[in-house]
């Protein structure tokens, strides 16, 4: 908020190119504030501010603005300056940088790495998309068991300069293996004379270097830790992952989910950056299905032709009907697939919660159900004597019963449906979000057609039908 409220002051700085003045004012920011500034400035502005910030506080900045505006000022830059960012930078941000790159120039940057950094960057590169080798930086502080906790404090005074993190201290054998993680504050209360070992409890929680970063996120989650150990097959200690890392993929891991509860591919890239050509390749699949699902509700009506003929009332409850059991079935179906991201949900709670959904689609129903009744039955009466006209024919109060009974019978059948539908894809192996909004819908508009004119049937039948 401060540097918006600045921007004016920085403008005229930038035009009268005090760049001392400049300099000297950023000096005093968070890298966050100057990023953000960075990014409501033109992008030949842009390149102005970042080479008149301090060396060390220009690689910080850059950590913090999004990919897209990373790749653009790094083509903006002179060489010296992307060489100096890019070792800067902490090893886990820039991989995510490299990866998003098209693979002929994250080869170029990786050419100005120094030979360790270069090591370190092609290193992590190297492990699956998607894995927590990824996300996770070599830069921790190591101790072994039989140091002093002097020893230990000296030796982060010396080295603890370049750590992602200084609140964990990682203990490991002679061969690099971890055999326990010490928060700081134990050194920090405990007698300088005491060993590592006398502070060990060896109940500490790892990662594999070739977990999922949505595993990783549920165990983030679970153990309520800011950063964890990464080891490799044989428990080797290689680095770590830290909390902001997990913010970045709940984030990602959010917007992919939302996506398909829309009813479309996840798009993989922000919404101003992806091709129109992708975008609807995205989309149009999801679009077709649901559109040939929806054609099952015309021949779904088609078997019902006569009875439509016949009782003509009963078409003008069709969309009320139909949304409300695709309205339930969406209810229903966000509560799970949210409840199972959460991990409050397993396969294993399927009955569980079909008995649940039962019993709240009922409730549900009978509620619609009183009301739709009421209202054919008020509009009925209120017709008849005020406008002398029967809206609904001499057999509305079989009409507000069937409506009445089919929005119970719809809304029942959407909870219930669309509570189980994320089930039946975790068990096939599928992603539950793909059980989207739409797709619930348009299968409980069928159904709710056939509920509905089933009910109809055996109401109205020797009446109207």
């Amino acid at each position: 908020m401060v540097g918006k409220i600045l921007i004016p002051e920085i403008q005229s700085l930038i035009d009268a190119r005090n760049f001392g003045a400049l300099r000297e004012l950023f000096a005093e920011w968070p890298p966050v504030d100057v990023a953000e500034v960075i990014l409501d400035m033109p992008e030949d502005e842009q390149v102005i501010i970042f080479r008149v910030l301090p060396h060390a506080l220009a690689a910080d900045v850059f950590e913090y603005l999004d990919l897209d505006a990373q790749q653009k000022l790094l083509h903006a830059m002179a060489h010296e300056q992307v060489v100096g960012i890019l070792n800067e930078m902490s090893p886990d941000d820039r991989t995510a940088l490299l990866e998003e790159l098209p693979s002929a120039a994250a080869r170029q940057l990786i050419k100005l790495l120094t030979p360790e950094e270069r090591r370190i960057a092609q290193a992590l590169l190297g492990y699956p998309e998607g894995s927590v080798g990824r996300l996770m930086t070599p830069d921790f502080i190591a101790v072994r068991e039989d140091w002093s906790v002097q020893g230990v404090l000296d030796y982060v005074r010396e080295y603890g300069q370049d750590s992602e993190t200084l609140n964990v201290i990682y203990v490991v054998d002679e061969r690099g293996k971890l055999i326990d993680d010490l928060r700081m504050r134990e050194f920090l209360l405990k007698p300088l004379a005491h060993k590592v070992s006398d502070l060990m409890e060896k109940t500490f929680v790892t990662l594999n270097v070739h977990d999922s970063q949505e595993e990783a996120l549920n165990i983030f989650r679970k153990y309520d830790r800011t950063a964890l150990p990464v080891v490799d097959s044989a428990g080797v200690l290689v680095g770590i992952v830290t909390i902001d890392d997990m913010l970045d993929v709940a984030e990602e891991e959010a917007t992919e989910d939302i996506q398909k509860f829309g009813g479309l591919e996840a798009l993989d890239e922000p919404y101003m950056r992806i091709s129109l050509s992708r975008m609807v390749r995205k989309r149009a699949g999801w679009l077709v299905i649901l559109f040939l699902g929806e054609m099952l509700t015309a021949t779904a009506m088609a078997n019902y032709q006569d009875e439509i003929a016949k009782a003509v009332v009963l078409a003008l409850f069709l969309p009320l009907i139909i949304s409300s059991g695709g309205n339930s079935g969406s209810q229903a179906s966000t509560l799970i697939i949210r409840a199972m991201a959460l991990g409050e949900v397993t396969l294993r709670d399927w009955w569980r919660v079909a008995s649940r959904e039962i019993r709240a689609g009922l409730s549900l129903g009978i509620i619609l159900g009183v009301i739709g009744a009421g209202r054919v039955a008020l509009w009925s009466v209120v017709g008849d004597r005020y406008m002398h006209r029967q809206l609904y024919g001499p057999h509305w109060p079989l009409v507000a019963l069937t409506v009445g009974l089919a929005l119970i019978g719809v809304v029942l059948w959407g909870s219930l449906s669309g509570s189980m539908l994320p089930f039946i894809l975790r068990r096939v192996g599928a992603d539950p979000a793909t059980s989207s909004a739409p797709f619930v819908a348009t299968l409980v508009d069928v159904t709710g057609l056939i509920i509905y004119f089933s009910i109809a049937l055996l109401i109205m039948r020797g009446a109207m039908l």
